[in-house]
């Protein structure tokens, strides 16, 4: 093979000795690998064979299909549905024709022999009526060019001839019942194939064993591969440039991503990435980058995540500043709601689904690169990749015809009563709107929607925590990661950061985390941190600081100058231009956003020895009902006010401990550990409270979360008391 690389290891596929579904899960963990072949979730491999029928124990032939949403890639054998493969064939004598092919679908669950709890395939009967023991359907992008391409029914015979292969065109239909009769008849048909090419689809592959049906996908993949790229090496890329990338493309990304992602909020938040990849900047760039995105994407796979089209920003990179950005991209995204709420109200039916978000889940915009959202940072980047692979078909499928629409009428529809909305530019061909929207709200694609868990409580919110190395901030990060955040870490400690982040991802899972290192008194090492948020989730929408300083007296209980002008620096000074600087991406963002930062029973209750901690405080105290009445509406403002928090604190120094243990008059002994000496004084100034019991940083996590969460929603400019009852800080 030239492009693709022959993965399979005897060795490794020996281990799972005649355990058919492990090498059905091996080969589709290798073919899963490998964007070139299928995307993240796209795709779907079966394999057919015996095994013993769970309540009589006689063999039993099944299809082994993978489950619905599955990823190929990371797929265990658990991620496969099995039904009984003679059931399931019967099915085809009660199947009443393509307006009752949905009702089809109830059927599956009901053939199940071990469907190992996942929901079987709506590709279901397409693996099962094809007479294969083991098939691949993949969405390759080599194979998505051909079968997007005008002239792709003449090019297909071409390569056929080319390459010696047999593989068969099959017209536009919807996956489903319809399409698995239609490639049964299409195999009947032609003795020998090798394969079957959907258009606007992908690619129908099949072998007699897992290890000849990877050998057949791949060779296959590898020959088209081959085919396109030969026809791209001809051809000026979508008309060529049109533009030049900016060399400030970061600065600028970084600088509209709050004001895009707030424009595209208009329902629901979303967590973004900015992509300036070759092959988004080579498009973006493009003469012809218009009129393509304009027409839409073809490979149903594609349009499920990337909407039926992206958003291109009209902005000439070469003159435009970012003021006329931000114009573009707001008069953009209210035109595409517009376009995309006529889309939906032109095929919408009474049992259609409700209309889903109207906002575009990517936005191209020429001499920067590509933006993509999602649910998560995960969503967001498969989002973005799905569209490179758009990209690439878009690519291939012009190149096929030289850079022109090959004339003629269009291949894809299977009949001229179906050809009205088929539309091609530059020999690309995308999918007509209703067959589209037919996906986009299929019933089935809802009932998969509504199977996904409940949105928690912070999904799809960017939480920046400031002081998150340890104590409260680290409390405060985790909680954050429980109801689902994305989450900053930043300390001082940039090593205790990266620790708390990744306890974090081990909570809400990979790519939901990041950390940095950070000088709260420094206002552009604020702007720094702030903007890798930026970068990292796409914005922000809660900003928590728990970092403070407490200055250790000596005997006498003084302090010096300096240790008094650093304490009102980090916990005054500080709060004021972490809250300044995040102010101005929440403004720009244009959508609802907490702070919460971290006040003291001390502002309240004065001691011998912390006058510099006290009196900062006190300061914090006012500096929230301040902030709060400067940035309201859009920004909330609250703060809590622990008592003494010893365990976890940096603050809490064994040195430090030992000192107010001797103040209290507290026995102690060199030999105690360091959280012996803690849970002395914890303890004794928990006998101070009237709940008796030691402040800890989850209870502090829980008040500060509470304010950052909409729970709170009509609170702000107030200051909770985490104390456990301190009479001496009762307001007066």
């Amino acid at each position: 093979m030239k492009f693709l690389r022959d993965l399979w290891n005897e060795q490794e596929a020996a281990a799972f000795g005649s355990n058919p579904l492990e090498l059905l899960r091996y080969r589709s963990n290798l073919l899963g690998a490998d964007q070139r072949i299928t995307n993240y979730g796209g795709g779907n491999t079966s394999g057919k064979f015996e095994v013993p029928d769970p309540v009589a124990g006689a063999p039993v032939r099944v299809l082994a299909v993978k489950g619905s949403g599955g990823d190929l890639g990371t797929m265990a054998g658990s991620g496969f549905a099995l039904l009984d493969l003679g059931r399931l064939l019967q099915l085809r004598e009660v199947y009443k024709g393509e307006a009752h092919e949905d009702g089809m679908v109830a059927h599956y669950p009901r053939l199940s022999v071990a469907n190992h709890g996942v929901a079987p395939s709506i590709d279901t009967p397409l693996h099962a009526f094809l007479p294969f023991n083991h098939v691949d359907h993949l969405h390759p992008d080599w194979a998505i060019a051909l079968a997007a391409s005008a002239n792709g029914l003449a090019k297909l015979d071409e390569f056929n001839r080319r390459f010696s292969r047999k593989l068969i065109w099959l017209p536009w239909q919807r996956p489903g019942f319809e399409l698995a009769m239609m490639l049964r008849r299409a195999v009947d048909q032609h003795p020998g194939a090798e394969g079957i090419i959907l258009a606007s689809h992908g690619l129908f592959t099949w072998g007699a064993t897992s290890r000849e049906c990877y050998l057949n996908t791949s060779a296959i993949i590898d020959d088209l591969g081959t085919f396109v790229l030969e026809h791209q090496a001809a051809t000026a890329p979508f008309g060529g440039p049109l533009t030049a990338a900016r060399g400030d493309r970061h600065e600028l990304a970084a600088a509209i991503l709050p004001f895009l992602r707030g424009r595209l909020a208009t329902v629901r938040h979303s967590i973004g990435i900015f992509d300036d990849s070759a092959e988004a900047l080579e498009f973006v760039n493009a003469r012809d980058a218009e009129p393509l995105a304009e027409v839409g994407t073809s490979c149903p796979d594609h349009f499920v995540r990337t909407r039926i089209k992206p958003l291109l920003a009209s902005w000439d990179p070469a003159a435009g500043t970012l003021e006329s950005l931000r114009q573009a991209i707001a008069d953009g995204a209210e035109r595409y709601r517009k376009d995309y709420t006529a889309y939906y109200e032109m095929f919408a039916t009474p049992a259609s689904p409700a209309l889903r978000d109207p906002n575009p889940s990517v936005v191209l915009v020429p001499g920067v690169g590509l933006f993509a959202f999602g649910a998560n940072s995960r969503e967001a980047r498969y989002t973005a990749e799905f569209y490179r692979n758009a990209i690439r078909v878009m690519a291939g499928a012009s190149a096929l015809g030289g850079g022109r629409t090959a004339d003629g009428p269009l291949p894809q529809p299977k009949s001229p009563e179906k050809a009205a909305g088929f539309t091609a530019v530059t020999n690309y061909v995308a999918l007509p709107g209703r067959e589209a929207f037919n996906i986009e709200y299929w019933a089935l694609e809802e009932a998969k929607l509504q199977r996904m868990p409940p949105p928690k409580e912070l999904s799809r919110r960017v939480c920046l925590v400031v002081g998150g190395g340890s104590g409260i901030g680290r409390a405060a990060a985790m909680k954050a990661a429980v109801l689902g955040a994305h989450v900053v870490t930043a300390d001082m400690n940039g090593a205790a950061a990266a620790e708390t982040a990744k306890a974090a991802e081990a909570i809400a899972g990979s790519d939901t985390a990041a950390s940095c290192a950070v000088n709260i008194t420094d206002r552009d090492s604020i702007r720094r941190m702030i903007r890798f948020a930026i970068q990292r989730f796409g914005g922000l929408d809660i900003l928590i600081n728990t970092a403070a300083s407490f200055p250790s007296p000596d005997l006498e209980g003084r302090i010096t100058d300096e240790q008094w002008h650093t304490t009102l620096a980090v916990n005054v000074t500080a709060n004021y231009l972490l809250a300044d600087e995040a102010a101005s991406v929440f403004l720009d963002q244009g959508t609802p956003a907490a702070i919460v930062l971290t006040s003291s029973a001390n502002a309240v209750v004065p001691k011998k020895g912390s006058e510099a901690y006290d009196v900062s405080k006190s300061a914090v105290s006012h500096l929230v009902r301040e902030l709060a009445i400067r940035l309201a509406p859009a920004v909330r403002v609250n703060g809590i006010a622990p008592a003494t928090v010893v365990s976890g604190s940096t603050m809490f120094p064994r040195d430090r401990v030992q000192s107010s243990l001797t103040k209290y008059g507290i026995a102690w002994t060199d030999e105690d550990s360091t959280d012996d000496l803690r849970d002395k004084l914890a303890r004794f100034y928990a006998a101070r409270t009237l709940l008796k019991q030691p402040i800890t940083p989850d209870l502090c996590a829980e008040a500060i979360l509470w304010l950052a969460g909409g729970r709170s929603g009509r609170t702000s400019g107030h200051i909770i008391p985490v104390d456990g009852g301190l009479p001496e800080a009762f307001l007066r």
